[in-house]
């Protein structure tokens, strides 16, 4: 800041050297659009991998063609996503958690799946839900106001009951604007449900519930080795034994709990054909192979717990209970008759969405839905609809059409699929002459379709449009060479791609090319590769200065680039100080990009030129308010036909 001398000595003031740094922007953050079976409603929600696809979507589904894109986009070497779910129709599991066990209990929260995103609730329709079970109990600070709760997805997996994922909160209290309040804990901590409290006052904490095998603020009475217990799933009991073999005795009910589940399922798989009748034993098998055994607090001094058996499913979608009960007085209080009224908090009610048609896609920009709900999102540079494809000609042109409209002004490109019927060079050509509305300078289309391993059909081929192949080569070159080389060539290989729809010859790739069409190639020794690097504006007939795409998508990273970076000079004066500041910076990062590669031309005077001066801000742009920057390049443009000329050298002739 200014200094003002005051008295006799030495003063110091630091004076700004007016270097803004420019820096570039990412130039391969892809963006999908689609159906997935879970996932936050209309949310534009941000991985890097698909361990987070995984986790936020639920990973691939046969249904859900943008996952098979997703999966390619990373597999290509796409590192970065933005992924919207849209869904038509479809409801939210919910719960109430009642103050008393009793259904007729006075209900104190109401628990629905889904999260917190930006500071706000979310809703995460589908029958996800459905395995979502929340537990209480008190065995906290205060045993006698505050409860812990918690939240699991329980899911069947391989005919056994598996816990995916569980989230623990303590202390808990349902006053508000405390550190602990319930919705205000699980609100921020919870991935998986949102809280919201009932009614006004005061209220109870909800009853407490079945544990995840907690240590019991009681004495253990523990079991011998070898003590005998029974099991009633409602067809009978099967008779159980307890063997801990050298294993020392368990200390309390937490370490008992295992011991317990491995003697039900020995049981049930003993159990003899002889001793019941095929289907019977088919099923009680089927129950008890994965049953779980929980502790239940009853909160009496002659009845403080006892065991709850889960096993299976039954055909309501809600879990089996079953009465564990000791033989004599080896643990007293156990084996207490299993009540509906002591079961988990189960969420129920989620169903998963319709078939989404084109209005799904495209969204509402106003209530920020569809492919507007990338309004949150601060960058996307390649947009991806794989699901467009599928829908009927009609809807799929008015969604790609929207779509690169919006491209435009998010300054993205967009990644046009074709429907898997178009499998040759007619179709191809036929599709194109239909879609000619769709040539766009932001948009590129590839043919033919990809034939993928799918996962979920034992590896078995899945046509699959382009899109997401494309947008993880597109990340792959930009990080190893530069956006502004072209993603095509013997290096741009298409990676977990086991065939191509239609095998194209050269005379073929000679026909689509100079229509706007990105062919890709089978080559001996190269594989699978991308041999096209024009976007829809591309024709030769259109003769466009936007023909090829590492143009269109370097100059849109240069536009966005310096958008961001010379914000600081809104509201500077406008004169020749702030000139000299802009050519300063942009020059510099125009010249870093030089040295890389990025402009035609041996020497930067020949490569770009940078102009803010009087003759580009008259006096009458000043008046105005306005200052001209002029940003000029030389592109690079990729060399699509690589002429060899050879002749025959004439001996040598006397003259």
């Amino acid at each position: 800041m200014p200094v003002k001398p005051t008295h006799p000595g030495v003063y110091i003031e630091e004076l700004s050297s007016g270097v803004r740094t420019v820096t570039g922007v990412s130039t391969s953050v892809a963006a999908f659009v689609g159906q997935f079976p879970r996932g936050l409603r209309d949310e534009a929600v941000q991985i890097f991998n698909m361990g987070d696809f995984e986790t936020e979507f639920g990973g691939l589904h046969r249904d859900s063609v943008a996952s098979y894109g997703i999966q390619q986009l990373f597999q290509n070497g796409g590192t970065e996503a933005w992924v919207v779910r849209v869904v038509q129709g479809g409801s939210v599991s919910t719960t109430m958690l009642r103050d008393q066990p009793q259904v007729a209990g006075t209900a104190v929260l109401e628990a629905r799946a889904g999260r917190r995103i930006r500071g706000e609730a979310a809703e995460n329709p589908g029958i996800w839900g459905n395995d979502l079970y929340l537990e209480v109990d008190y065995d906290t600070a205060d045993t006698a106001a505050t409860f812990n709760l918690t939240v699991s997805e329980i899911q069947t997996q391989g005919g056994r009951r598996v816990t995916v994922r569980s989230e623990t909160f303590r202390n808990l209290t349902l006053t508000e604007n405390l550190a602990n309040s319930a919705t205000e804990v699980v609100g921020e901590g919870s991935r998986l449900v949102q809280l919201t409290r009932q009614g006004a006052g005061p209220l109870n904490r909800p009853a407490a519930t079945g544990t995840l095998g907690a240590s019991l603020p009681i004495a253990p009475v523990i079991p011998a080795n070898g003590a005998a217990f029974t099991v009633d799933p409602g067809t009978g009991a099967i008779n159980c034994t307890l063997a801990y073999g050298t294993a020392t005795a368990p200390g309390d009910y937490a370490q008992l709990r295992p011991y317990l589940e491995a003697a039900i399922r020995e049981a049930a798989n003993a159990l003899a054909v002889a001793a019941l009748a095929e289907p019977t034993r088919s099923s009680v098998r089927a129950l008890l192979s994965g049953a779980t055994v929980r502790l239940e607090g009853r909160g009496t001094v002659a009845a403080p717990f006892r065991y709850h058996v889960l096993a299976g499913r039954g055909s309501s979608g809600f879990l089996h209970t079953s009465l564990l009960t000791f033989a004599g007085a080896t643990a007293p209080a156990l084996g207490l008759n299993v009540t509906p009224n002591w079961q988990l908090y189960k969420l129920a009610g989620g169903t998963d969405s319709a078939a989404i048609g084109g209005t799904n896609l495209l969204g509402n920009r106003a209530t920020k839905s569809g492919m507007y709900a990338l309004e949150d999102v601060d960058l996307f540079n390649i947009l991806c609809i794989p699901q467009a494809a599928d829908l009927d000609p009609d809807n799929m042109r008015a969604v790609y059409a929207q779509a690169e409209t919006y491209c435009e002004e998010r300054r993205a490109f967009l990644l046009i699929d074709i429907p898997e019927p178009v499998a040759t060079l007619d179709g191809m050509q036929t599709w194109l002459s239909q879609n000619e509305s769709l040539r766009h300078r932001n948009a590129a289309v590839y043919f033919p379709r990809a034939l993928i391993p799918d996962p979920l059909s034992d590896n078995r081929p899945r046509s699959l449009g382009s899109s997401g192949t494309i947008a993880g080569l597109y990340a792959r070159t930009d990080a190893a060479r530069g956006v502004w080389k072209a993603p095509a060539g013997t290096d741009a290989r298409l990676r977990n791609v086991q065939a191509l729809a239609y095998l194209l010859t050269d005379p073929q790739n000679g026909a689509l090319n100079p229509l706007g069409v990105n062919c890709l190639r089978t080559f001996p020794v190269y594989s699978h590769v991308c041999w096209g690097a024009r976007t829809l504006d591309g024709a030769d007939a259109q003769a466009s200065e936007w023909k090829y795409i590492p143009v269109r998508r370097f100059t849109l990273f240069l536009e966005e680039s310096l958008y961001r970076a010379t914000k600081w000079a809104v509201f500077e004066p406008n004169d020749e100080p702030l000139w000299a500041q802009l050519r300063l910076n942009i020059g510099a990062f125009m010249h870093n990009l030089f040295r890389q590669g990025a402009f035609q031309g041996t020497s930067p005077r020949d490569a770009y030129l940078v102009k803010c001066d009087r003759e580009t801000t008259t006096q009458t742009d000043i008046d105005q308010g306005i200052v001209n920057l002029l940003v000029a390049f030389a592109p690079l443009k990729p060399a699509e036909f690589v002429i060899i000329k050879i002749q025959q050298k004439a001996g040598q002739i006397q003259t």
